[in-house]
């Protein structure tokens, strides 16, 4: 049994590997392959026929957008450096303003281990322009400055905090 099993093995990994023949002729295949676009999306369309990407992924940046990152960002770094706060009260204000995924990654920090107690000026913006989905609010901090970055699904959906970054890259 383990004779054939092992042989079995053998077969399928020799054929995984294993050209595929065609029925054109091999300079036939390789003039095509050379001419033919690769196409990935639905419908065997290229994705950005020309070879150009859209000016912007969807959402312009605008001074509403820019204000509501900036104070998102600002509430949800003074709720994170509470290191007084009890692990449920801290998770469950600041979770309100962190993504799914942010809060599952959060949910079981001890606010007593963050080094931050005080934001310590204003937080400077970072945006791409051609990417109104998300940006980074640096903020000073007593511990160093703290990196927040900030996501949105839509430009009428809100900015939701996905990632506290240390200084030095620490969590």
């Amino acid at each position: 049994m383990k004779g054939t099993l092992t042989a079995l093995t053998a077969l399928l990994v020799c054929t995984a590997c294993a050209p595929v023949s065609s029925s054109a002729p091999a300079e036939q295949s390789r003039t095509t392959s050379a001419t033919s676009q690769a196409t990935l999306s639905a419908g065997g369309k290229p994705q950005a026929p020309g070879g150009t990407a859209p000016v912007t992924l969807g959402i312009a940046w605008d001074e509403a957008s820019k204000t509501a990152a900036l104070e998102t960002a600002t509430k949800a770094m003074t709720l994170y450096a509470r290191p007084a706060v009890t692990d449920k009260e801290w998770i469950q204000e600041l979770g309100q303003l962190m993504t799914a995924q942010a809060t599952a990654d959060y949910q079981y920090v001890d606010p007593a281990n963050i080094p931050v107690t005080r934001i310590t000026g204003t937080g400077r913006l970072r945006i791409d322009e051609n990417n109104g989905f998300g940006c980074h609010v640096v903020f000073p901090t007593d511990a160093g400055p703290y990196d927040v970055q900030l996501l949105r699904s839509a430009a009428d959906k809100p900015w939701q905090v996905n990632r506290f970054t240390p200084p030095n890259g620490t969590k």
